[in-house]
């Protein structure tokens, strides 16, 4: 699914008087507003799952097609989603 789908989606559950522009807003609210969640710390939506911001260490990579080339690959930081119990049953 993608996000032209999801807001379709979205229209949809709210009912046939929403419009399209409507879906649309709600969901960037929300992406914005877990966006900005995730900067300070989990973001968890009971019986959905949480986001969490993790730092990711420097490593030292390989080039699988000449394994002797060492790359160092600096620190970054990411977001994980760990599924709730709910989610994971649905499936």
């Amino acid at each position: 699914m993608n996000k032209a789908q999801l807001i379709d989606a979205v229209q949809e559950i709210l009912g046939g008087d929403t419009s399209k522009r409507a879906a649309s807003d709600a969901l960037d609210a929300v992406l914005k507003a877990i966006t900005n969640g995730v900067k300070h710390g989990p973001v968890q939506l009971i019986g959905f799952g949480t986001f969490k911001p993790v730092e990711r260490p420097a490593r030292i990579g390989r080039n699988p097609r000449k394994p002797e080339v060492e790359v160092e690959i600096k620190a970054s930081k990411t977001v994980r989603f760990v599924a709730s119990a709910a989610l994971k049953s649905s499936l």
